[in-house]
């Protein structure tokens, strides 16, 4: 069995400390070992990371610019690679894993843009004589820690932006999956990238304190669970650090009665069951407007439900693969069974789900729940597996009331022909991603992915124009050359354009 290293100043770095193992999850097999990182492991990365800053961040922005753009080459060049070491060790299929590569390299496209997002603003005469300009300027060395759910695009999101914006970079990715995190930034290096300007450390919640704790780390982000999503920002903010951590979701899609039910259900079957509901953004409960609107979509949807082609993630064809552990696989089957106990109306049930000769593995099939109330388990946490949970309100009023209690407000969308009943539902809805007639609001690249409420930890959201404030600082400077010829006397008033 291999041994996964650490990738550190440009070079692997097996350690010799503890171990874990990295598991198939369309067969149960473990198939690698994988180092966890001592505090003097993670010390390691932090010295090299700043040596390498005085260096990169005097480095011109077309420069690094260069280096980004060369390593978009070789994300597309290894595409099939990439794709099966993520189907491999988390189990999404072939097509959903180059989906995810594919976002990731949109944030690689908009990071190579440096030369251009860097520019500072410039104003002249502001008064006799007086220039003043801003700079935005690298914090210096910043971390990123990464879920298992998107090992090759959630990294994207973080260190290409802020190594085009002149910090040096340590990646703490999750201990599930982080062979193709490691193989994407070993292609950075090959495009140029000098050693120490991106690390990558592989480990637990030791590695994550030892980040946390570190005075020379002055950021952190991070994508997870709400509850450790807190705990880093409540632990980085009271050390001075700049953090922007985004937590656990419960997204709700609003059918109206006038909603293209065709449309919606194929919508729905993607955003519920695509990477077996293991998605941040994934709808897990479909809020009907109306008795009408619930039958419909319950008789449409569940043929395709039980049609859904489950098996091995590194099969061709494949709807959905396994989940990735087999303690999310027991997770999930235990808030079925909470449902069930609770009174909702279990109409597919995927739990005993079997795939021929991967018997073994952490399968759940396709599950829908409906007539599920606000007072369930299944309604109030992030379930993170396929399950949907049909609500039925009888207002869109209701509908909204409903989103707005719950505790999470990352994304959400209505199904609709009504412009009117969507502006109010962008409008007065409390969730930081909206779509209108779109299941998904994934922000592209130039925009910027975060929610509300206890969904997001910290004041900017990840990546776009967000991410290069997040990863920056702004330097204001004013400059003046009095004329030679000239004498003034001193002012003691405060200084003004008047």
């Amino acid at each position: 069995m291999t041994t996964i290293p650490h990738l550190i100043n440009g070079e692997r770095i097996v350690e010799q400390g503890r171990t874990t193992d990295v598991f198939n999850p369309s067969t149960g097999e473990a198939i690698h070992q994988l180092g966890l990182a001592s505090r003097a492991t993670v010390q390691q990365a932090i010295d090299a990371a700043k040596a390498a800053f005085p260096a990169w961040r005097n480095t011109p922005p077309a420069k690094r610019a260069q280096v980004l753009f060369r390593f978009k080459q070789l994300l597309e060049q290894n595409e099939a690679v990439i794709s099966k070491l993520i189907s491999e060790e988390h189990g999404k299929t072939l097509e959903d894993a180059a989906g995810e590569l594919k976002r990731g390299i949109e944030n690689v496209e908009y990071a190579c843009a440096a030369p251009e997002i860097l520019k500072g603003e410039y104003s002249r005469n502001v008064g006799p004589n007086i220039d003043a300009w801003s700079d935005f300027q690298p914090l210096g060395v910043v971390a990123g820690i990464t879920p298992f759910n998107f090992p090759a695009m959630v990294p994207l999101w973080m260190y290409p932006l802020a190594i085009a914006c002149g910090n040096c970079f340590i990646l703490k990715p999750s201990e599930r999956d982080p062979s193709s995190t490691l193989l994407i930034a070993e292609l950075l290096h090959q495009a140029g990238l000098p050693k120490g300007v991106l690390n990558v450390v592989n480990g637990d919640k030791e590695a994550v304190d030892a980040l946390i704790e570190a005075p020379e780390v002055k950021a952190l982000s991070f994508v997870g669970s709400t509850p450790i999503a807190e705990y880093i920002y409540t632990e980085g903010a009271k050390r001075g650090k700049r953090v922007q951590a985004l937590g656990g979701a419960k997204n709700h899609a609003v059918l109206m009665p006038d909603a293209d039910l065709d449309n919606a259900v194929s919508a729905l079957m993607g955003a519920a069951y695509g990477s077996c509901g293991e998605r941040c953004m994934a709808i897990s409960v479909a809020v009907c407007v109306g008795d009408q609107i619930a039958d419909a979509l319950v008789d449409k949807i569940v043929p395709q439900i039980k049609a859904l082609k489950v098996g091995a993630g590194t099969n061709c064809g494949l709807d959905m693969g396994p989940l990735v552990t087999a303690a999310a696989r027991d997770k999930v089957v235990g808030y079925i069974d909470d449902g069930v106990a609770a009174g909702a109306e279990l109409v597919v049930d995927g739990r005993g789900y079997r795939v021929a000769g991967h018997e073994d593995g952490y399968f759940v099939g396709g599950t829908l729940f409906d007539r599920v109330t606000a007072d369930m388990r299944i309604y109030q946490e992030e379930i993170f597996g396929p399950v949907l949970c049909i609500v039925r309100v009888n207002s869109l009023e209701d509908a909204m009331q409903l989103i707005n209690e719950h505790e999470y407000g990352n994304g959400t969308c209505i199904f609709t022909r009504d412009g009117e009943a969507a502006r109010l539902f962008c409008d007065e809805i409390e969730v930081g991603m909206v779509g209108v007639n779109v299941p998904l609001p994934v922000p592209v690249a130039y925009h910027s992915f975060g929610g509300w409420k206890r969904s997001l930890f910290g004041d900017l959201h990840a990546y776009g124009p967000d991410g290069v404030r997040f990863y920056t600082r702004r330097k204001a400077i004013t400059q003046r050359w009095p004329q030679r010829a000239t004498h003034e006397a001193a002012q003691f008033a405060f200084p003004s354009n008047g």
